[in-house]
């Protein structure tokens, strides 16, 4: 492909490709048939997400291999140059095709680590880890998030101590999705405790299967596993894996969080559409709440879509999104919540009884894991927080 391409012309292309290696998806969208599945977060043993998760990296290899991943990345690196907004034109046709679910860690690795890596490298760090990550060789996960600083990040308390060319860490982390089958962790780590908690921070990635490095898994309300808690005992990492430099951790973090929130904006849309659809196969007729109810929440995803073009416009004409990405997480996950509500007001009882009913039971999928994002990429309250002082100009809430 040479040049831009048109986005109909790209996306034509893409279709052809697509119908080459893939089968169209099939046409499950009939109500009660196929899967009901409205899981939020997935369910499955170890074994289950190693499988799986070789599945997808088999298919992002051919992607790559044949030059439709990465496609905003320069050529030296596998892309095509392309404008940032041509992935989403892709990934438009792809769902039209039967290919691997892709859970949480390959965002992650491509989208949000992959970046930051672009932006803070050395030469020669992007040299030896983009390629294999954009290509999923290598899948990272986020080692960010600790029990004791909630959600204020720069709180972390996990210690990085120089020792000869290299560092000693020790600490805690926890809510790591895809900790068990990541191959890097991108760990923030406190290197100064004597300066201001912001400057004290430095980033490292830290091979998960280090000595020292214990990943354990949370049971989630749901009964799986999709996260985990990841212990740092005296885990030895060679200055060569430092991203970015000392005590500028927080700017690398904020890049890796922006990207993250960027990428959050579609969340629920799915389930939205699918609840909707419940309200309008229900074997009695709707109450007058319910239909009030279900059209507030049609609305909802109308102008969560909206939202969504307004961050691609963004990205069209060359700038990074602002506060359309705290804006749009804000909406998807209160999405979340009244798909939740317009649910269990539809189903009363079968909610929670098992009766094998197609798409009843299901949904207690959909209402145990819809909180979780209220917290994930970001605390509902830490969204306001940054709108309010730097979209609204509020003051600052004062430092204790």
């Amino acid at each position: 492909m040479s040049g831009i391409p048109e986005p109909e012309e790209f996306r034509e292309r893409a279709r052809r490709w697509l119908a080459g290696v893939a089968r169209p998806r099939a046409d499950d969208g009939e109500w009660g048939s196929g899967s009901d599945s409205v899981a939020v977060f997935d369910n499955w043993t170890e074994e289950q997400e190693r499988e799986h998760t070789a599945r997808v990296q088999e298919w992002e290899r051919t992607r790559y291999d044949q030059g439709w991943s990465a496609l905003n990345w320069p050529q030296e690196y596998g892309g095509r140059g392309l404008p940032a907004y041509y992935e989403q034109l892709y990934r438009g046709e792809e769902a039209a095709f039967d290919v691997p679910h892709r859970p949480e860690i390959f965002p992650v690795t491509q989208a949000l680590v992959a970046p930051a890596i672009g932006l803070w490298g050395t030469e020669e760090q992007k040299r030896r880890w983009l390629v294999p990550l954009l290509r999923t060789d290598e899948l990272a996960c986020q080692l960010f998030s600790e029990t004791e600083a909630g959600s204020d990040l720069a709180a972390v308390r996990t210690r990085a101590v120089r020792e000869g060319e290299g560092w000693v860490l020790t600490g805690h982390k926890v809510w790591t999705s895809g900790a068990r089958v990541a191959t890097w962790g991108v760990a923030v780590c406190r290197t100064d405790p004597d300066v201001r908690k912001h400057a004290g921070i430095t980033v490292f990635l830290v091979r998960m299967d280090a000595p020292g490095v214990t990943v354990r898994p949370i049971r989630q309300m749901t009964g799986g596993t999709s996260f985990n808690e990841v212990y740092l005992d005296g885990v030895r990492v060679p200055d060569t894996d430092r991203l970015g430099p000392v005590g500028e951790g927080w700017r690398v973090t904020l890049s890796v969080l922006a990207a993250e929130r960027l990428d959050s904006g579609g969340l629920g849309l799915d389930n939205a559409d699918r609840a909707l659809d419940l309200a309008g196969h229900l074997l009695r007729p709707l109450t007058g709440a319910e239909r009030q109810r279900a059209a507030d929440l049609h609305i909802r995803t109308l102008v969560q879509r909206l939202m969504g073009l307004r961050v691609t416009a963004a990205l069209v004409a060359g700038r990074e999104p602002g506060a359309e990405a705290s804006v749009g997480k804000l909406y998807a996950t209160e999405t979340m919540r009244r798909t939740s509500d317009l649910v269990s007001e539809l189903l009363g009882p079968s909610l929670v009884a098992d009766t094998g009913e197609w798409g009843t039971y299901a949904w207690t999928e959909h209402l145990l894991g819809a909180p979780g994002y209220s917290i994930a990429g970001g605390t509902d309250e830490i969204q306001r927080t940054i709108l309010a002082e730097r979209v609204l100009g509020l003051p600052k809430e004062p430092v204790r």
